[in-house]
């Protein structure tokens, strides 16, 4: 009986003992973890780089680096090209309608020429001198009226005025001019049996041997020869089309009056030439 109690005591002691053990190991696990809230946090993963994008420096950078500014202030600054010629010259040749009285007294179809300058002020403005010269042949009719063998007789004048340029088409233009003129016309009788002191009649005071005298032409006989100047107005236009080399081919028509002490001269020269 006494071993059996005591075999008893001994279990439960043992038991006791493994026990106590259980917790003692028990506690120094628990104590060996680090609880949950205290586990360290990793550390912040470094933001992504952005994708490379070429960077834009400011104009002071610009400056200091010695580039040159960005093509758009380039572009602003830069200036535009002209689409004109700050000058233009122009020669042509042609022939010579009549009009009014002189177109009594001279035949079409003389010898006209011309040569000009101008200064543009822009594509559509300008101005322009021409010297223009007009032959002015008498008929056959006016020589026997004018008891004379032959005869020459021309026109010279200088103009001066603004000229309007019309662009239609990069190839084709056309222009218009107009302003004022002086001209001089000038001419000789060849072979001519008039009487000096004769009567006038419409031929000697158009070609001017009554200027001074409207009953008689001049008993000196000075009226052979003809000088004249008289100032009046030019108004025309034309057409040009220009060529690969940049000059321009043109077509110019004119009205040209002229007058003094009542006597006229009116030419109408159509003339095709170049200007550059």
């Amino acid at each position: 009986m006494m071993g059996k109690f005591a075999s008893v005591t001994a279990t439960a002691n043992l038991v006791k003992l493994l026990l106590v053990l259980t917790i003692l190991l028990g506690t120094q696990g628990v104590a060996q973890t680090p609880p949950a809230a205290q586990t360290p946090a990793a550390p912040p993963a470094a933001p992504a780089p952005d994708a490379q994008q070429p960077s834009t420096p400011s104009p002071a950078a610009q400056t200091a680096s010695g580039q040159e500014p960005a093509d758009e202030e380039s572009t602003s600054r830069r200036k535009k090209p002209k689409d004109y010629k700050n000058w233009t010259f122009n020669v042509g040749a042609g022939a010579n309608i009549d009009s009014g009285a002189t177109k009594t007294w001279v035949r079409g179809g003389g010898f006209a020429a011309s040569a000009g300058v101008a200064r543009n002020a822009n594509k559509y403005l300008g101005l322009r001198a021409d010297f223009i010269y007009a032959d002015l042949p008498l008929r056959d009719s006016t020589q026997n009226y004018a008891q004379a063998t032959g005869a020459t007789s021309y026109m010279y004048g200088v103009t001066l005025g603004p000229i309007i340029n019309l662009p239609v088409t990069p190839r084709y233009s056309g222009y218009i001019l107009f302003g004022p003129g002086y001209y001089h016309r000038a001419g000789s009788l060849q072979g001519d049996t008039t009487v000096p002191g004769s009567g006038c009649n419409a031929f000697w005071n158009w070609w001017g041997a009554c200027s001074i005298s409207n009953i008689s032409i001049p008993l000196s006989g000075n009226f052979i020869d003809t000088s004249q100047n008289q100032f009046g107005y030019t108004f025309g236009g034309g057409v040009a089309r220009k060529m690969p080399s940049g000059a321009e081919i043109y077509l110019e028509f004119r009205l040209m009056h002229g007058s003094h002490n009542g006597i006229t001269t009116d030419v109408r020269p159509i003339t095709i030439g170049f200007r550059w």
